[in-house]
């Protein structure tokens, strides 16, 4: 599908759940022969209310990505990123973590819920525990691409993945027609780039987040950037299915992808053979 394959989800071991560092991911990097890689570690904002390590991470992070931009010059383009989660919730925060230093790509994402809850730590869920999420879950996400202060708004899905492993729910989205395409809308209409995540390939979902007739939607409704992820939390997991991502962006009518530097959209032309 293209022959540049990049990654622009990467968590290091700065992040709460990451495992590696970045010198080690950079290494797992130049091997896989990626052009370019943007580390986007976890800030949770709403936590930032009441906990400084999240911001701490942040400026560790900044140091360790200084570091291998220096070490893998001329070998991959190391991109400085960040990814706030729940910013709407505490925009002033935000604000604040964003003029602290100078990022070239910010995701924006919600993982859980205002009361605190994220679906990554529940046990099982019922229907109606799923519809009344996902109700709120979207109505956050119109909060979030209202606020706006991102460039890239990450896994619209989110919770798919895990209403999915750990209660065989497969939510319909469907069922949310109205709030998905208002997010699209905003998403478009700011021109903000919607991220293809691919996570969900490698859990038990076994899906894009979000599918090609949402990347096609999107189009419809005026979208003009889209970014691929990996959402690594390992070295191994590191662009896998990226490939896949490409081919979903290109069927949904995109013809390239986009990475972002100084936090200014650059793109990528797809093309459908190598």
């Amino acid at each position: 599908m293209t022959n540049h394959l990049v990654d622009f989800h990467v968590h290091t071991d700065n992040s709460y759940d990451g495992n590696h560092s970045a010198t080690f991911i950079c290494e797992k990097a130049e091997f896989n022969n990626l052009r370019a890689i943007a580390f986007t570690d976890h800030c949770e904002v709403d936590r930032c209310i009441k906990d400084y390590a999240h911001e701490r991470a942040v400026f560790q992070t900044f140091f360790e990505i200084s570091k291998v931009k220096s070490a893998f010059r001329g070998k991959i383009l190391v991109l400085n990123g960040i990814e706030l989660g729940q910013p709407n919730y505490a925009p002033e925060i935000a604000s604040r973590i964003l003029d602290s230093q100078k990022f070239d790509v910010v995701l924006g994402s919600i993982h859980n819920l205002r009361n605190g809850f994220d679906p990554y730590y529940g046990e099982s869920f019922t229907e109606d525990e799923t519809k009344d999420f996902m109700n709120e879950y979207f109505d956050e996400m119109i909060n979030l691409c209202k606020w706006g202060d991102f460039d890239v708004l990450a896994h619209l899905t989110y919770p798919l993945r895990y209403f999915f492993a750990k209660s065989g729910i497969l939510v319909n989205l469907n069922d949310y027609k109205k709030q998905v395409d208002e997010i699209l809308r905003l998403t478009a209409k700011k021109d903000k780039a919607l991220e293809i995540n691919t996570a969900g390939l490698r859990q038990k979902l076994g899906r894009l987040q979000p599918e090609t007739d949402i990347v096609k939607r999107f189009k419809e409704l005026g979208g003009k950037f889209i970014s691929v992820g990996s959402d690594a939390h390992y070295a191994d997991d590191l662009a896998k299915g990226i490939t896949e991502a490409y081919k979903s962006a290109f069927d949904a009518g995109f013809d390239s992808i986009t990475l972002f530097q100084n936090r200014s959209p650059i793109q990528m032309k797809i093309t459908e053979e190598n």
